[in-house]
């Protein structure tokens, strides 16, 4: 099978995945295999590339926002029939026993593993999934704007759970790629104010046609002081600013894997009980809510496509911040 193989980490500028001819894997006890038919491209994906994350298995395969269809199961399989197509998002394993786990914070587990990162993902034309992991889709909706919503649809989404936001208040979004234009749909769908604040201009007018009620720079600040925010960038210099477009009592959600350095913070900012908290991957149940809900409103993703070879100019394509929406691998 071809894949886009990872050895090393190396800026995307050096093309550090290299297309690879590889054995097709063969699916254990529990496990499917799936024929990949597209795959997002993420954020992630970059700082796994690039070495912004320390990595646990090389050489990898990335990719951890697959659409397949399922051509071989292995022993034990009865949920998922071949002939299924299915979504496999970055929630690859967990071990359903530690405290994390019986408390209902499966994103937390202390053995979790991930898809893209632990596991070989779908950068490649086939890879392996647990059955009990891999996500039922929305009837009729193709793969390429599935596939957006299998990591920065979930994340996004449970970031929105997190930040507290209520109907009728007001939202801020920092920077506006893959997942914030999807958020975007669940906030006004809720009927909240949605805030937007992006360097691109391509992405503030996006924003706007998506609902948003404002949009600017990091730099400026909105007409008004906000409930809650979510910063997408992994920018730690927004941080300060995020809080000080913030009401008192607001939450501000960091949803990124990683990010640059917080700048010393002035305690004024945190003052009147503000919160500042992470996002750290998402359960199954968030998975199952909001492809429900993304069914629903209906969701729309709004996508650039590229053929598998191309991984490495999709990848410096993201990172340029020159994707409108999210990027997607077709097989």
């Amino acid at each position: 099978m071809r894949a886009m193989l990872l050895s090393e980490p190396r800026p995307i500028e050096e093309r550090p995945l290299i297309e690879t001819e590889l054995p097709e894997p063969e699916p254990g006890p529990g496990q499917v295999r799936l024929r990949v038919e597209v795959c997002g491209v993420c954020h992630t994906d970059l700082h796994t590339v690039e070495g912004d994350l320390p990595l646990p298995k090389l050489p990898l395969i990335p990719g951890h926002q697959v659409v397949g269809v399922v051509d071989a199961t292995g022993e034990g399989v009865t949920r998922v029939k071949v002939g299924d197509r299915v979504g496999v998002p970055w929630l690859y394993h967990t071990c359903g026993s530690c405290r994390f786990c019986r408390n209902g914070q499966e994103n937390l587990c202390e053995e979790g593993r991930f898809t893209g990162y632990h596991v070989d993902g779908g950068y490649a034309e086939y890879m392996l999934a647990e059955e009990d992991f891999v996500c039922p889709l929305p009837p009729g909706l193709e793969p390429a704007k599935a596939a957006p919503l299998l990591c920065g649809g979930i994340i996004g989404y449970r970031a929105l759970k997190l930040s507290g936001i209520r109907p009728g208040r007001k939202l801020g979004l920092y920077g506006f790629g893959a997942s914030a234009h999807l958020a975007i749909q669940v906030a006004t769908y809720w009927g909240c104010e949605v805030f937007v604040f992006s360097r691109g201009a391509h992405h503030r007018e996006l924003a706007r046609e998506l609902g948003a009620v404002w949009t600017g720079t990091p730099q400026e600040s909105p007409p008004e002081k906000l409930d809650s925010s979510i910063i997408f960038a992994p920018a730690g210099w927004l941080v300060p600013l995020a809080l000080g477009h913030l009401d008192r009592g607001g939450v501000l959600v960091l949803a990124g894997i990683t990010m640059t350095d917080l700048p010393q913070l002035k305690y004024e900012l945190l003052y009147h009980e503000r919160v500042v908290r992470s996002v750290a991957n998402a359960t199954r149940q968030d998975a199952r809510e909001f492809l429900e809900l993304a069914a629903v409103i209906p969701v729309k993703t709004t996508v650039e496509t590229f053929p598998l070879e191309e991984a490495n100019e999709a990848l410096q394509k993201l990172k340029e911040g020159r994707i409108n929406g999210a990027g997607v691998l077709v097989l």
